[in-house]
């Protein structure tokens, strides 16, 4: 028997793998899985070079649990180990048997994983004794155990193996009993191991029989040794893909289209990715891409590694060049991960271009689950706004599909205003702005349907990137305000007689939303009231409700215009109705106010000849009771205003039919308005 010392540069190193190596502790399981991959391989290697002739037989991996003795086993039938390899690959901790490995096998050494090593030691996090059983393939080789229990010391004795192969059994620690469940191995085989190249075993088939589930003698094999990604395109059909798809997704909807990744310089990466039928939630589709190292999963965890956008996608990607024990943080700043994360962009960029431009009824059938994905990328990604711009889609309220530069030409006659800018008009709910919608149309404008998640940021983008452009949505302001031209039209109604029509319609509405009355001249044959929301004031609300660092706008109340049209039948006989029913009142009113502001503005002029300390306190306080007595005129006024408008039912008729238009009455105010209606029938 040999005794020795691990060669490490400190006696700490197993408290540190048990604690450090990695960040979860089931990790060991992939690491084990992949050495015994990499004999496997190593020797498929050597056969395909001439220098192994021997029965290469089954090369199955196979793990077994052993709940009793409290031990896991992996074993496979690869190269094996001489005392020599053993003690310089697992008493050296600072070489890995791939080194040497790779310069001699470098034309088949693309396909292996190579983490003897290091990895080995991972096994130490769930463990308090290794044993590691080898033989060598080579010809007269005995077969030596290895074992160490966590401490450097370690022991090699001659022992039995019927073949060549290794077999590392793990004594698996009081604190890591869960993994002693085969459930617990069969769930981390499938997570990590699902797609290796080499057939793993983990228990046997079952077959129901007589009322129970039997074992048929057949090992269950948990992996696919040839995924789709490590195919070339041209051997597969559309329906492998799909058959592929419901491998890694066995539920859910169909994928749009797939996107194969080759590539072989300047870096190796294959994959395949797929475009899901996004729904409006993007938190709920992240984490769908599987990242690979050799067919070894690496993660599911890709933000930073991909651009954000792509984390929308679901599929595979494999990549020899991403290393597979390292810290996210790493990756993202690695140079071969940002060479891979450009290139998968422009791929993703060129591949819906393709489709676009040889199906594009086809593509615009799968735009509205292509939409939230593709507006997701030109927002963050500028190099993937250049390409998406050429195929990106507007769709109008009439659901018909225009790119960018389409649609401008579209709308640039009629929809360009007296400052030759070119707006934009939108809507986000056919529905809900159904009359806007109506009124723009009757002006023989269009009307762009944005009623997506992200849209609200896709406008202020466009906004930036379209030459003197515009977005408005189709009910922030009346149809004239919205594309101005220069006609301007006259007001039947005298400036003064507006000013008091605003008290009369500053009806309270019972609801949170604030409304601020103005008057704009229409025609006659538009309505008599309209409820309009600055494009400015909701647009920043719309960005603090969808987290755009904008939350104080987020406290604001909701605030509305209350457009009055002074050249409607309606409010003119409102008007003449006030006159009817205060007009002495006002007119008095008017009297007062007059001899009031006259006395002021007298006394205002008397005060400027004078200096500051010229003029007495007692002129002061007469200036401030002259003020006092008109701010109570006014207030009378007011309230004699506001008195008629909430007792007037065709002021609170034609007000509540603007709210409801606008889908903004309900509850007790809907039902008051419904009794009202009838009692004017």
């Amino acid at each position: 028997m040999e005794t020795g010392k691990i060669g490490v540069t400190t006696e700490n190193i197993f408290p540190i793998i048990k604690k450090f190596l990695y960040s979860d502790h089931e990790i060991f399981l992939r690491e084990l899985i992949s050495n015994a991959v990499d004999a496997t391989q190593k020797l498929k290697a050597m056969v395909l070079a001439g220098d192994y002739k021997g029965e290469v037989g089954d090369t199955t991996i196979r793990v077994s649990v052993d709940k009793k003795k409290k031990t896991i086993k992996v074993s496979d039938s690869g190269v094996g180990m001489t005392k020599e390899e053993l003690d310089k690959y697992l008493n050296q901790i600072a070489f890995s048997s791939a080194n040497d490995f790779l310069d001699k096998y470098k034309e088949q050494a693309a396909s292996l994983i190579g983490h003897f090593g290091l990895g080995f030691y991972s096994s130490f996090m769930v463990s308090d004794k290794v044993e590691v059983i080898t033989k060598s393939w080579q010809d007269n080789s005995g077969a030596v155990k290895w074992t160490c229990d966590g401490s450097p010391e370690y022991t090699i004795d001659e022992s039995e193996r019927e073949g060549r192969g290794t077999d590392v059994i793990l004594h698996i620690d009081k604190e890591s009993k869960d993994f002693l469940e085969e459930s617990k191995i069969e769930q981390l085989l499938k997570k990590y191991c699902k797609f290796l190249p080499v057939e793993i075993a983990f228990g046997k088939e079952q077959e129901w029989k007589d009322g129970k589930y039997i074992d048929t003698g057949k090992d269950k094999i948990i992996n696919n040794t040839k995924p789709a990604w490590t195919l070339k395109p041209a051997d597969l059909k559309e329906e492998d893909y799909q058959k592929f798809y419901r491998e890694l997704y066995p539920t859910g909807d169909e994928p749009l289209f797939s996107i194969h990744l080759n590539v072989d310089y300047p870096f190796k990466l294959t994959g395949i990715l797929y475009f899901p039928k996004i729904k409006n939630n993007i938190e709920i589709q992240k984490n769908k891409i599987q990242l690979y190292s050799n067919q070894v999963f690496v993660t599911d965890s890709v933000e930073g590694i991909v651009p954000e956008f792509l984390t929308l996608l679901h599929g595979v990607l494999d990549s020899p060049d991403i290393p597979l024990n390292v810290s996210r943080s790493f990756l993202q700043s690695d140079a071969n991960v940002k060479k891979i994360s450009a290139h998968i962009t422009k791929k993703v960029a060129d591949r819906l271009n393709d489709i676009f431009k040889k199906n594009r009824e086809e593509f615009e059938k799968k735009w509205d689950n292509l939409k939230l994905f593709i507006d997701y990328g030109m927002i963050t990604e500028e190099k993937f706004y250049e390409k998406a711009s050429k195929f990106a889609l507007l769709k109008n309220t009439d659901d018909k599909y225009f790119t960018f530069e389409e649609y401008e030409k579209l709308i640039k006659e009629n929809q360009t205003d007296k400052n030759k800018t070119l707006v934009y008009l939108y809507s986000t709910n056919k529905t809900d702005q159904y009359s806007y919608i109506e009124k723009a149309k009757n002006k023989g404008y269009d009307v762009l349907l944005l009623d997506g998640q992200l849209d609200v940021h896709l406008i202020n983008l466009l906004e930036s990137k379209l030459t003197s452009s515009r977005f408005v949505r189709v009910d922030s302001d009346i149809i004239e305000k919205l594309i101005q031209k220069e006609e301007t039209r006259e007001s039947k109604l005298t400036e003064d007689q507006k000013e008091d029509l605003k008290s009369v319609f500053n009806v309270k509405v019972k609801s949170k939303e604030i409304f601020n009355v103005v008057f704009e001249n229409l025609e006659e044959n538009e309505a008599p009231v309209t409820i309009t929301q600055s494009e400015f004031m909701r647009r920043m609300k719309d960005m603090s409700a969808l987290g755009g660092g904008m939350n104080f706008y987020g406290e604001i109340p909701d605030s509305y215009n209350l457009v009055v049209n002074p050249n409607h039948n309606l409010v003119i006989r409102i008007n003449d109705e006030l006159k009817s029913a205060d007009g002495d009142k006002l007119a008095s009113n008017d009297t007062e106010r007059k001899r009031v502001k006259e006395e002021i503005a007298f006394m205002e002029d008397e005060h400027k000849k004078k200096k500051a300390d010229e003029v007495s306190q007692v002129e002061k306080d007469d200036l401030e009771k002259l003020k006092k007595e008109l701010g109570d005129l006014e207030n009378a006024r007011k309230e004699v205003l506001e008195a008629y408008g909430s007792e007037n039912k065709s002021v609170k008729q034609i007000i509540d039919l603007a709210l409801l238009a606008n889908n903004m009455l309900k509850g007790e105010e809907l039902s008051t308005f419904v009794k009202r209606s009838v009692q004017l029938l």
